[in-house]
């Protein structure tokens, strides 16, 4: 596994490979994220691309609206190439800001599509996130030139931002989802998980419950009161707790997908989780 930190390096990378899949991260990875390495990885080896999966680490700060959040946000480097070495990524990319944003270089923030302004829901709540996020995953693929790239459902309001902006850009960059992963408990993997008390992690299981609830009922107002009486019942006050439109992420319309997604705190630690509806697995 090759290990990139500088430009030239980066380079160099690329001028041994004419195709990859790019799994971004921010580090700190877990199981989640090496199921979407392994996902990486099989795409590549299947599609025939020699360059392989590439990880990319980097905790980027214009997507974090709390600076407090972006200094406690856990930096575990040396694990995080094992796990990469381990679920069979080609090459990881681990740049320093400086590299991501050149001083001399201005990097701007494309047009942000309307999943990342209009469904009120992490756009209302984290001021500024979907700039960032927009800003530095079109510096990413300018960095490393993928065919494709996989994102994670857990934040499925991500998802469909990356995928709406990557199409509206113009890019011809596949963007592919992975599954959510989940603990013992259904509790829905990510890197804040590690900040939870033994009582929070119990509190918080009741999210999940309380997706799987929501994908008996009938209708999205019934699977929206249900969701959020079950995270009522573990003291979780929840961000919101909403019935949408699974791509446009607006009230749903007959006809189409639609998603069951929630945030709340769970203590001092936000969770973000989503699944379909209706869903009676």
């Amino acid at each position: 596994m090759r290990v990139v930190t500088t430009k030239h390096e980066l380079a160099a990378a690329l001028q041994t490979s004419r195709a990859s899949v790019l799994v971004p991260t921010m580090g700190a990875l877990h199981a989640g994220h090496a199921s979407l390495i392994q996902q990486g990885a099989e795409i590549a080896e299947r599609r025939g691309y020699d360059g392989g999966c590439v990880v990319t680490i980097f905790v980027n700060p214009t997507q974090f609206n709390d600076a407090a959040d972006f200094q406690r946000y856990p930096k575990t480097l040396e694990a995080d190439l094992a796990i990469c070495a381990a679920n069979g990524a080609a090459c990881v990319v681990a740049p320093t800001p400086e590299m991501v944003y050149p001083p001399d270089e201005s990097i701007p923030v494309p047009p942000l599509p309307e999943q990342a302004t209009k469904p009120f829901l992490e756009d209302r709540l984290r001021p500024g996130h979907f700039e960032g996020v927009c800003q530095v995953v079109l510096r990413l693929f300018q960095l490393t030139k993928p065919k494709a790239a996989i994102f994670g459902e857990k934040d499925w309001q991500q998802l469909q931002v990356v995928r709406a902006m990557t199409r509206e850009q113009g890019l011809s960059i596949e963007i592919i989802p992975g599954p959510t992963v989940r603990e013992e408990g259904g509790l829905a993997m990510s890197s804040r998980n590690r900040f939870l008390t033994p009582d929070e992690r119990i509190r918080a299981f009741a999210i999940s419950r309380g997706l799987r609830a929501a994908g008996t009922e009938s209708t999205p107002q019934d699977a929206e009161r249900r969701l959020g009486a079950e995270l009522a019942s573990a003291g979780i006050a929840p961000d919101y707790a909403v019935v949408r439109d699974a791509e446009t992420l607006l009230p749903p319309v007959p006809g189409r997908p639609v998603r069951a997604i929630v945030a709340g705190r769970v203590g001092t630690v936000r969770l973000l989780d989503n699944a379909p509806w209706p869903n009676t697995k």
